[in-house]
């Protein structure tokens, strides 16, 4: 993974009293905890306004997090690309097929500590249904995903409970849709817990099913 500010010693420890400050002045407040876990998936969400990676950014640095996130190829153009690549993003290119979920994997796979901030909409706007790519990403790679959240009803961030997922996609996207149920976005009119729902390709349904019946031949 390339280098971010979180990797600037003295720069992550002035932007962490900058996000605990700007936090408590603009009244909000952090829950939960980092989990044991080294390597997991944190969802972000909702995702209804660019004032969501900005807030994401101070929990991280409230909670000493180091992430890395992903966005939208055309959010990296000049002069913003190298600004955002610094703070943590991989540009995601949407037009074409680029095995993402295989590479985000085999990076976990490299590292010792890695924590990928994936938002499940993949976009500002509404939307109805989550992007499936955060969950095939954590069951290729064998590691938790955490449920994070910006919730401006509240004004409180943070981290929520974590879990493996278990291969049943269905199931485990209940038990996702039932913590975000009442959480706001910036925008709300844009997000509501019947988007947190399902709809998958063909395409992943087969990529999905090759992945267990490879890892079933494996463990025989």
């Amino acid at each position: 993974m390339h280098y971010t500010m979180f990797d600037t010693p003295i720069l992550r420890t002035i932007f962490r009293w900058i996000s605990v400050a700007g936090l408590w002045a603009l009244g909000w407040k952090t829950e939960g905890d980092p989990p044991e876990s080294p390597k997991y998936v944190l969802i972000a969400a909702p995702h209804t306004s660019n004032w969501d990676l900005l807030a994401t950014l101070c929990i991280a640095f409230k909670y000493r997090i180091k992430i890395y996130w992903m966005g939208k190829d055309s959010l990296f153009r000049f002069p913003m690309g190298p600004v955002l690549k610094w703070l943590g993003g991989i540009p995601v290119v949407r037009s074409r097929s680029t095995n993402m979920v295989e590479r985000a994997a085999a990076e976990f796979s490299k590292h010792d500590q890695l924590v990928l901030v994936i938002p499940p909409e993949g976009t500002r706007g509404k939307v109805r249904w989550w992007k499936t790519g955060f969950y095939y990403i954590a069951h290729t790679a064998k590691v938790p995903i955490v449920m994070g959240f910006v919730d401006f009803g509240r004004k409180v961030g943070g981290l929520g409970p974590e879990f493996i997922p278990t291969g049943d996609i269905d199931k485990d996207m209940e038990e996702i849709k039932g913590f975000y149920k009442n959480i706001k976005g910036k925008r709300q009119a844009l997000f509501s817990d019947q988007s947190v729902s399902l709809q998958r390709s063909q395409k992943e349904e087969i990529h999905f099913k090759s992945e267990e019946e490879s890892g079933v031949k494996k463990a025989v």
